[in-house]
């Protein structure tokens, strides 16, 4: 299968080159940027004597004609624009912005864009491998989740669709490593002051809230609004979230890691640790894998739940990677079984 993908120059499109570079079925066709036509190794000099290809200008006809799947990795309220030109075309699309998750209306609210017509966003497919895989599979266009979506989802997802908690109390604790705000340069990504602090930002108002929600009321039609608040991390890459729920019932919390361990029993990228073990970013550096930990506080009657990602990968392009594999009928650990890196 050939495939292209445009915005090869920030963090998310580079990723998608690491991985499809060595994916056994997908063949890398062409990578787009507004850059103009230079040797990726002019962006990105690691890939020096390993891949030998040049940027081209961004052309919807050409790329629809030549490949069989587009990876849109550019930022919100460009992919949008860019899914229009390819909508009516033979060709697969996967998009890693935000523009394809939200109806109009939050969209334009959360995100401060004008949004893709009706017609194009209603027929995108939320690509949450884990849970949405029968839709993925017969679709052509794929909304990407975000990377806080993805951890906050796939640790809330068990006790959310069994009814376990009161619907009212979810709060989610978000981190998130400095790769995450892109490539732009910014004052609180620079160095100086990212280094050695931990800083919150967007509280109450970041745009993956509306994504959350309407993702768990999928799940459970009671679910209430969600507390979410996010944090950036002094480190390049990784994200945790800590999610904090009421039980409405008492369940220890053997009763609980059993209970995720079924639902996730055929899902390979989802680890859920043994009691008292609690995930650390590192251990899923460079991989595709999401470890979750969680813990009943008898006392309290809260469930705290942990879940770790790397956020440039099950975040961004690994879970896009995992998407197309889905859409290919292809094995759906293809191209992605990375161990993580450590240390």
């Amino acid at each position: 299968m050939k495939v292209s993908i445009i915005g090869t120059t920030g963090y998310g499109g580079v990723e998608l080159l690491r991985i499809l570079k060595q994916h056994p079925k997908f063949k890398i066709q062409s990578i787009h940027s507004t850059k103009g036509e230079t040797p990726i190794t002019e962006e990105y000099p690691h890939f020096y004597h390993l891949m030998d290809i040049n940027l081209q200008k961004i052309d919807p006809e050409y790329i629809a004609d030549q490949s069989d799947i587009v990876f849109l990795a550019t930022p919100s309220g460009v992919s949008g624009k860019l899914v229009s030109e390819f909508i009516n075309k033979n060709i697969k699309v996967i998009d890693l912005s935000g523009d394809l998750r939200l109806p109009a209306r939050k969209y334009k609210e959360w995100y401060k864009h004008e949004s893709v017509h009706e017609s194009i966003s209603e027929k995108a497919v939320y690509g949450l491998s884990e849970w949405n895989k029968e839709e993925i599979k017969d679709s052509m266009l794929i909304a990407n989740p975000g990377c806080y979506p993805t951890a906050s989802l796939l640790s809330l997802a068990p006790v959310t669709k069994a009814g376990l908690i009161d619907p009212f109390s979810i709060v989610i604790d978000a981190k998130s490593g400095v790769s995450g705000a892109g490539k732009s340069l910014s004052r609180n990504t620079s160095f100086a002051e990212a280094n050695e602090n931990l800083r919150v930002y967007k509280v109450n108002e970041h745009q993956h809230i509306p994504e959350i929600e309407q993702q768990l009321l999928q799940w459970n039609k009671d679910i209430g609004p969600v507390t979410f608040t996010t944090h950036l991390l002094p480190i390049t890459r990784g994200m945790m979230t800590t999610s904090y729920v009421q039980l409405k019932e008492d369940h220890s919390t053997g009763q609980l890691i059993e209970l995720y361990k079924e639902v996730y029993n055929q899902h390979p990228f989802i680890r859920i640790r043994p009691e008292n073990t609690f995930p650390s970013v590192k251990e899923v550096a460079g991989s595709n894998y999401c470890d979750i930990g969680l813990h009943a506080d008898c006392r309290t009657g809260r469930l705290t739940i942990i879940a770790v990602i790397d956020n440039l990968m099950k975040g961004a392009a690994g879970q896009a990677v995992q998407n197309a594999n889905i859409m290919c009928n292809f094995e759906e650990t293809m191209g992605l079984d990375f161990v993580p890196i450590y240390p």
